[in-house]
């Protein structure tokens, strides 16, 4: 009995010490930079606990978990960021067969080197949160009957906070639920590739009343983060649909953006959003144009349908092909988060300035040489794996669906809504590799088992 008990503290304590290495080698890159990284758009989500209101695209419940590490300059919030993908990694490869420690701290070497995702849990930014979404979900929906009842409720609280501190990840999450409600109609109910649907049901359910709630203590307004039609708008911009909507309606003493039609418009959305002599601020500020934005989207969509459908299936195909390690890394755009920090975080404001980051000393060019054409490949490399295991690795196959959903979804929703960027496809490739890491391994163990 008391040997029993001893061995099963041993081998607790070990797990926790396999994912508290996993977690060091993931923030290696943030530790070597002297602070964790940050982004132009950090400093807009630290303000939101302290402001007490919504802002364009800025989660107030992720701005509090920022507020909540700024007595150790922020280093718990990637701490936590780090453990979760340690977990979430060990979890998926528990549940492939694989449980050595050995086995996970070495894929989590690995990840570190050939993909981006030590860059994205080791920054203040809820990016992260977008390949541990997917990875929970698939682990809910295929992979519970080799869970416990705790890591389950786990999973779900992670895709719920995933859900609230970021509205991408909600658009992520629905797209893939209607894929396996789809899934669940197409296969046969004995198949082990029927998708179970409440677990993630219930964790996207939750993310969204957190959303509600988490903005209503936050700013008083049970509302979700504002900035859809203003982002949307924005991408239609950008693709010359906003152009022909206004020759189209114009002159009209109802559309306050008519007077601004040709040269006066900007060609890119971030011009149109963020900068300074935008025609957007000249109309009141996002929130004042938010009426005319919602307009103008639905009709264009309304009066260009093809040319809506053609620019989104075009620009989906361009993000996901955009994978770049690095996007936003440099300093050039930190101005708001250094203001920030020094305003809300002053004693973090010396480690911050001291940092590799804000002198521009990261060269990304030789890591991008090793990760895009692993991130491009692994990506090609899925729908192959897909139909490659289908029925007779239903697991391995499973997880290359779920992986691949979330990869065309987050393109998808990221294009649609915002436009292409490297950054958000980047921020969820990582585990694109992983699973056709983790298929390639199935492959081999059953070429060995086939061999006499």
């Amino acid at each position: 009995m008391l040997i029993g008990t001893v061995g099963h503290y041993l081998a607790k304590l070990r797990c926790a010490a396999t994912y508290a290495v996993m977690a060091v080698i993931l923030l290696l890159p943030a530790i070597w930079n002297g602070f964790p990284f940050v982004f132009a758009d950090t400093g807009g989500y630290l303000i939101r606990p302290f402001a007490r209101t919504l802002e364009l695209g800025r989660s107030a419940l992720y701005g509090a978990f920022l507020a909540a590490g700024i007595s150790l300059d922020f280093w718990p919030c990637v701490a936590v960021q780090a453990l979760l993908c340690a977990w979430m990694i060990g979890l998926l490869l528990r549940v492939q067969g694989l449980r050595h420690p050995a086995v996970a701290i070495a894929v989590a070497a690995a990840l570190s080197v050939c993909t981006s995702l030590p860059w994205y849990a080791g920054q203040l930014m809820p990016d992260v949160f977008m390949p541990l979404s997917a990875l929970a979900t698939y682990l809910m929906t295929f992979a519970w009957p080799k869970l416990r009842r705790w890591e389950i409720t786990a999973l779900a609280a992670t895709v719920a906070f995933a859900v609230a501190v970021h509205m991408a990840i909600l658009g992520v999450m629905v797209v893939l639920l209607a894929v396996f409600v789809g899934l669940r109609l197409a296969v046969p109910s004995a198949s082990s590739l029927r998708p179970r649907l409440d677990l993630p049901a219930a964790g996207i359910a939750a993310g969204i009343a957190l959303a509600l709630l988490s903005n209503y203590v936050i700013a008083g307004a049970a509302t979700f983060t504002p900035g859809g039609a203003n982002f949307l708008f924005a991408r239609l911009l950008q693709d010359g649909l906003v152009e022909t909507y206004l020759d189209r309606n114009c002159p009209n003493p109802t559309l306050s953006l008519c007077p601004y039609r040709g040269d006066k418009l900007p060609t890119e959305n971030d011009e149109w959003l963020w900068d300074g002599d935008s025609p957007l601020v000249a109309l009141g500020g996002w929130r004042a144009f938010a009426p005319e934005a919602e307009r103008i989207v639905i009709g264009s969509i309304e009066q260009q349908p093809l040319a809506n459908i053609q620019a989104a299936a075009v620009d989906t195909y361009a993000q996901l092909v955009s994978v770049a390690t690095g996007d936003g890394f440099d300093d050039s755009e930190n101005w708001h988060t250094a203001w920030a920090i020094r305003t809300y975080a002053p004693q973090a404001a010396r480690p911050f300035l001291k940092d590799v980051q804000q002198h521009n000393a990261i060269d990304f060019d030789p890591l991008n040489r090793l990760q895009i054409p692993l991130a491009l490949g692994s990506t090609l490399l899925l729908p192959v794996l897909i139909v490659l295991f289908w029925r007779r690795r239903a697991g391995a196959s499973a997880l290359a669906l779920t992986v691949f959903a979330a990869l065309l979804a987050n393109a998808a929703v990221c294009a649609t809504f915002s436009g292409v960027n490297d950054r958000y496809q980047s921020r969820i490739v990582s585990i694109a590799v992983l699973a056709a890491a983790l298929a390639g391994y199935e492959l081999v163990q059953v070429r060995r088992r086939s061999t006499p």
